[in-house]
């Protein structure tokens, strides 16, 4: 094999679309910033028992492995930075209020998510800890919707569901742990068939509960549907409650449910949410509460929040122009060098074309060109 041939799913970026990505990250964190959220930087690798506490299995597959050479213990590459925020949020700064915090930074993958991903995602994420009311879900869904929509992706969809639906029904079920897994799959597939065989032995009402989820999705008229079609309880009224009021709140965006959706790692605990854009292939951002994930680190936390695959949301977003630059002749004569030092300090960009490559094009879009006219150095249009 060449030495050169990378890993599947795993692919050098060249310039244009790094360019796309980088100022498409850079525009993900200016609007994080501009509604309060603090930026951290988790570590790449961290010991193994902390990555993945409280995460459940399907991001314990997710984490690639290995042995930390100084201490002997395992470690684990993130898959996911979510678990390191709350570790974060619960140690090392252990704040008693609200805490806002957003990161951006790559995660690895054993597998890719979807047929097409990569396998090493650049994950950009926000989260509030420490109100656990629906204002901090709504203003998380609103910051994911703003961050998409500076992206210029479209016309949005969002997705929303909540954890406790599936959680109450299956409390009463008498299912197994392992025979619970086999029921999120059956849902998120929509598979009836298998679903029926799995809850046959469920009391009644679990059984149609769980069988009346594969046909809850679609419009807002689901929610009245889920109304009649499930048990009446208190943690499935509240849930519904709570995702009529969350879709009420949103403006400009088409609004749907899957009531069934399961979709995601295992910590969520609440109201989730995934946002879909026209022409993309999976949902390009998801997000919702999760009050335990930081239980496990001591100080069990309100936390809600979201993330996406800023290069999935740069192959969806439209292509941006390149910027503008100034094309510059090399030279050493010093009144030149100041000239072109002038115009960077001023934030343009500069491209000084080395000798005997003056044929020659490259990532900028020089429409303006250093010249001397009377022995000063000027500017002009190209």
């Amino acid at each position: 094999m060449s030495a050169w041939v990378l890993p599947d799913h795993i692919a050098d970026v060249l310039p244009s679309e790094a360019r796309h990505i980088e100022e498409i990250r850079r525009d993900l964190l200016d609007m994080a910033r501009c509604y309060g959220y603090e930026l951290v930087m988790p570590p790449l690798l961290e010991h193994l028992e902390s990555l993945l506490s409280g995460t459940g299995e399907a991001l314990d597959l997710q984490t690639f492995k290995l042995v930390d050479q100084l201490s002997g213990r395992m470690m684990g590459l993130r898959a996911d930075s979510t678990p390191q925020v709350a570790r974060i949020d619960a140690h090392l700064l252990n704040r008693r209020g609200v805490t806002r915090l957003c990161y951006c930074g790559p995660v690895l993958h054993t597998r890719p998510a979807a047929p097409h991903a990569t396998r090493e995602p650049l994950q950009f994420g926000a989260e509030i800890y420490g109100h656990s009311g629906l204002e901090a879900d709504l203003e998380i869904l609103t910051l994911a919707l703003d961050a998409l929509k500076s992206a210029d992706v479209g016309a949005l969809t969002v997705d929303l569901a909540d954890a406790r639906i599936v959680d109450a029904l299956l409390a009463p079920s008498g299912l197994t742990a392992a025979q619970q897994v086999q029921v999120h799959a059956a849902l998120a597939a929509k598979d009836r068939s298998e679903l029926a065989a799995l809850v046959q032995h469920c009391p009644a009402a679990t059984a149609q509960g769980l069988l009346a989820l594969v046909d809850l999705y679609g419009d807002a008229s689901v929610l009245a549907q889920a109304r009649s079609a499930l048990p009446d309880q208190p943690g499935i009224r509240e849930a519904l409650a709570n995702l009529e009021w969350l879709a009420g709140h949103l403006d400009g965006v088409r609004v749907s449910f899957d009531l069934a959706d399961l979709r995601g790692y295992a910590y969520y605990t609440g109201a989730r949410f995934s946002v879909f854009a026209a022409g993309a292939s999976d949902a390009l951002a998801r997000g919702g509460r999760y009050d335990e994930v930081g239980s496990v680190f001591g100080r069990k936390r309100p936390a809600v929040g979201f993330s996406l695959d800023v290069k999935m949301l740069a192959g969806a977003a439209a292509v941006r122009p390149l910027r503008a630059a100034v094309r510059a002749p090399w030279g050493e004569a010093p009144v030149l060098r100041a000239a072109i030092a002038q115009l960077r300090q001023q934030g343009e960009t500069v491209v000084c074309v080395l000798p005997g490559h003056e044929s020659e094009v490259d990532e900028f879009q020089c429409d303006r060109e250093l010249v001397q006219t009377a022995g000063q150095w000027v500017v002009t249009a190209i």
